[in-house]
């Protein structure tokens, strides 16, 4: 089968969705599919050898300079071209994070009109080149902020077009009016011309569906998120605490729930003693977010535990799997109702045991793999207890650490999770 998959860059940072694309992509490539990994917006980046096309369509400079400047929107796609060169594009990623919330609002509705927007020339070069150049037998679009091409694309090849859904509804909710109405219209109305969706967990599908796209929960399909276990839970024996070594690894931003956590590590400290311990973070830090960082490590060093708080910054994949193999427990506290959650997967393929908010994907992601406890979402206290429970039941924390990492690699690798991607689309031919 030939899939044209395409995919949203993240600016230049470590993404989940990126990264979970690219392996889905790689591994139904090795299973003898022919697909093309192709980029939006910017170049993707990933911690696995990067099998997206060196090309990028809707170019982020293009795509803004459309939206801003009625000249734009006439320009020869040559010109156009070099505005979309992958290495210019890179280098100005990190500017997107001061882009105005009224600019994002615009562009979110000329994107979601398509043929009607600003950015209609973008569509008609991305149309062109799947017609002549690519020719797949199915169109898979990682997430419904791309949901306006679907119908174009269909007119011009005649094939099926699918539609991810993964996380966008915390972008939709951070718009404002009236530009958030009119996308939550739009969205809805674009919804009927994908042939159907693909979630990874029950929550999100429902409330996709009932929410946002206005559709029947039955066009929605489950797709659970798998991951490349190659390097993942080769090491079985782990120190035993203390000290206590809890991790986080995910963007660091308020809606991931890292103040959470922080709070969560204070209150233990006080409950075991400082030496007893350790607070170990890693991900990504936007520009937008360094504020909200620097305020939690003041308030660590004005308590006096900066010797017990590690900061990681960006890891690769080998330093990731190194990061969460030297833990005893992890937690990501989202604010947010989660609709992934791939380092929570991460955590578990090296036997670490998580503690997460009873909201999202958690849930099922905790029933499928047995691998960590539900605490009362937004509160630190509940972290803490929860955190301790697995400290005072070094048996447990073992036992839920083990469980987790067996149901990860027997049911979440990537060669899994690409099978069942394909029977749905199969469904479709």
């Amino acid at each position: 089968m030939k899939v044209a998959y395409i995919t949203a860059g993240a600016a230049g940072m470590y993404c989940g969705t990126c990264i979970h694309d690219n392996t889905v992509a790689t591994v139904l490539n090795k299973q003898g599919h022919d697909v093309s990994l192709i980029p939006t917006y910017t170049p993707t980046r990933t911690d696995e050898e990067n099998v997206s096309l060196d090309r990028v369509f809707y170019g982020g400079i293009n795509v803004y300079l459309q939206q801003k400047l009625s000249l734009f929107r006439h320009t020869p796609w040559v010109f156009d071209r070099m505005l979309d060169s992958p290495k210019l594009l890179n280098s100005l990623a990190g500017l997107s994070a001061s882009t105005d919330a009224r600019d994002l609002g615009e562009l979110t509705v000329s994107m979601l009109r398509a043929e009607e927007g600003y950015q209609r020339k973008e569509l008609a070069k991305l149309v062109k080149w799947l017609r002549e150049d690519n020719r797949p037998d199915i169109v898979y679009l990682t997430n419904s902020m791309l949901i306006g091409m679907a119908r174009e694309i269909k007119k011009a090849l005649d094939v099926p077009v699918l539609c991810a859904l993964q996380g966008e509804d915390i972008f939709l909710r951070d718009l404002i009016d009236p530009y958030k109405s009119e996308a939550f219209t739009l969205l809805a109305e674009r919804a009927v011309d994908a042939d159907g969706f693909v979630a990874p967990c029950n929550y999100y599908a429902q409330f996709m569906a009932e929410e946002y796209l206005q559709v029947s929960v039955d066009r929605v399909h489950i797709v659970p998120l798998g991951l490349n276990l190659d390097g993942h839970g080769e090491l079985n024996d782990k120190t035993e605490p203390p000290p206590l070594k809890i991790g986080y690894l995910a963007r660091i931003c308020p809606e991931k729930g890292l103040h959470l956590l922080v709070g969560a590590f204070y209150t233990l400290t006080k409950e075991l003693e400082t030496d007893n311990v350790e607070l170990h973070v890693a991900g990504y830090l936007g520009k937008k977010d360094e504020p909200y960082f620097e305020e939690l490590v003041n308030q660590i060093h004005a308590w006096g535990l900066q010797e017990s708080f590690f900061h990681y910054g960006e890891v690769t994949r080998s330093e990731k799997i190194d990061f969460l193999n030297q833990l005893h427990v992890f937690s990501v506290p989202t604010v947010y109702r989660e609709s992934k959650g791939l380092s929570i997967l991460e955590a578990l393929a090296n036997g670490i045991p998580v503690v997460q908010p009873e909201h999202g994907s958690f849930p099922e992601m905790v029933d499928a793999t047995g691998g960590g406890i539900l605490v009362q979402p937004e509160s630190s206290e509940a972290v803490a207890e929860g955190i301790l429970q697995l400290y005072r039941d070094s048996e447990r924390r073992r036992h839920l650490g083990r469980i987790g990492k067996e149901n990860v690699h027997q049911n979440f690798s990537d060669e899994i999770i690409a099978q069942q991607l394909m029977q749905v689309f199969q469904k479709y031919l």
